[in-house]
Parts: C-alpha cells; sequence; structure tokens
C-alpha cells in the first residue's frame, strides 16, 4: 500500500532550490531509490510518478525531483546541460543522506538514464541502477531538434519545440553532450545494472539497450518492455517496470 507523499526540497548542483518529492511506504522501509526523469520532462510525468509510488508501495522510500529548470524547480533550463542533472542527482544522494535516508538504487528515464549511470559510480552509496529507454549516446537526443542544431552551432542558441513546449537551447548544451563517453566508462560502473528497454521505442531505438549491456561487466540484467512507447504512457506498463524493479533491486541494496 502506498504512503505519505511528502515535500522535499533541497539545492541542486548551482545552488538553486530543487522540488521534489518524496514516497514513503506505509511499513517498513527496505530501501530508498533516486528517479531521475526524462529529457526536459518533470517530477509528475506518468512514468516518473507512477513508477515511484509503485516502488513505495513494495517498500522503497523514493525521491523524484525536478532537475534545474524544469517543473517547480529554480534555474534556467537554457544554463543547464547534461552535466548539470548528473551533478543534480549527486546533490539529492547528499540531501538524502542528511536527513538519514541513505540511497542505494537509481532509477533513470531515457537520457535521466545516461544520467543515473554517469552519476552512480559518484554516489558512493548506490549499489544498483536501473536505466529504462535510455541512450548509449547521450548526443543521441540532438535528433530530436535537428533542424535547429546548425542555428545553434551559428548562433549560440536558439528556441526548439519539443512535446509541444519551447526550450532554449545554447551551444554549450550540445558541447557539454559531445563530451560524454558513456560507454568508455560503463565498464568501471561496478554496481548492479538492469536496462529496461522496449523494442518498438521510437525516440531511442533497442539498439541502444544492447549496446549499454554489452559494455557493462556483470552483474548486468535485461528485460524487454514489449510493446511499451518510449514514454510508458500506459499505465501497465509503469506497474509492469515498477514490479521488476522491485524484485531485482533487493537482491543488491540493503536497509535503509
Amino acid at each position: 500500500m502506498v504512503g505519505a507523499t511528502d515535500v522535499f526540497n533541497f539545492a541542486g548542483t548551482t545552488g538553486e532550490q530543487l522540488s521534489g518529492r518524496l514516497e514513503r511506504p506505509t511499513g517498513d522501509t527496505k530501501s530508498v531509490a533516486i528517479f531521475a526523469h526524462c529529457f526536459t520532462c518533470s517530477k509528475n510525468v506518468a512514468a516518473a510518478s507512477r513508477i515511484s509510488r509503485a516502488l513505495s508501495a513494495k517498500g522503497f522510500v523514493v525521491l523524484r525531483f525536478d532537475f534545474t529548470g524544469l517543473g517547480n524547480s529554480e534555474g534556467d533550463f537554457a544554463n543547464t546541460n547534461f552535466s548539470s542533472n548528473v551533478g543534480d542527482l549527486e546533490a539529492a544522494g547528499r540531501a538524502l543522506h542528511e536527513e538519514g535516508l541513505t540511497p542505494r538504487l537509481l532509477v533513470g528515464h531515457s537520457l535521466g538514464g545516461a544520467a543515473a549511470l554517469v552519476a552512480a559510480s559518484r554516489i558512493e552509496s548506490i549499489r544498483a541502477v536501473a536505466t529504462i529507454g535510455a541512450p548509449s549516446d547521450p548526443a543521441h537526443l540532438e535528433h530530436l531538434f535537428s533542424s535547429q542544431v546548425p542555428t545553434i552551432n551559428a548562433a549560440g542558441s536558439a528556441e526548439v519545440s519539443l512535446a509541444g513546449r519551447t526550450f532554449m537551447i545554447k551551444k554549450e548544451f550540445l558541447d557539454d553532450l559531445t563530451t560524454q563517453s558513456l560507454l568508455d566508462s560503463l565498464p568501471s560502473l561496478n554496481r548492479a545494472l538492469l536496462v529496461l528497454h522496449s523494442p518498438v521505442d521510437d525516440i531511442v531505438g533497442i539498439d541502444h539497450a544492447a549496446r549499454l549491456y554489452q559494455s557493462a561487466k556483470h552483474p548486468k540484467s535485461f528485460v524487454s518492455l514489449d510493446q511499451a512507447d518510449h514514454l510508458l504512457s500506459r499505465q501497465e506498463d509503469s506497474d509492469y517496470v515498477a514490479e521488476i524493479l522491485g524484485v531485482w533491486a533487493s537482491r543488491y541494496v540493503g536497509g535503509a
């Protein structure tokens, strides 16, 4: 049974207040997890809220929060990048630890999954990391606004439309993406890895999951999400992910 949802705000990597929600189980706490949402999404996107609540019903305390400049968090999205997302996850880990809730599990959706893979090795307490529809190369997301990339590189910035909303993307954002070498760092992850991906994902192809899995060392696992779309818009898909996560993570994470 799902317990209480508490406000959990904390300072992000650049000092702005980030807006978070802490999902608490009704009974004993098995472990503590952090959920990283998808690119330009928020902590309230369906996948983040559904999976976090479902995990809390299985005994996990779960923090879901808005990255800097998104949702209810402070800051300007135009001044953020992949590296700042990783920093926000590190800040979340510190904030939880200071509250006596040491995180053991990182879960990331889409680009949040790529950020979770990088942050996992920087948060000492993390024992397991799971990705959902994550790209093997963060620069892959450039295809979402590929027609604007020449303008961004030439002018330094441009407004792009994503899922019906407008965002300012700067050249520094693109430059940061090109410096990431996710596949090169995976062999030294030294955490249990679960890769969840749909073979019909039309935003991040299944080949990305194959590259992540092949680059990582054991213990590692792969679960197909069958007919799920990239955003896990059907509740049955989110529930399935939470079910798998709860069983898989319990093998690797200790008590809270």
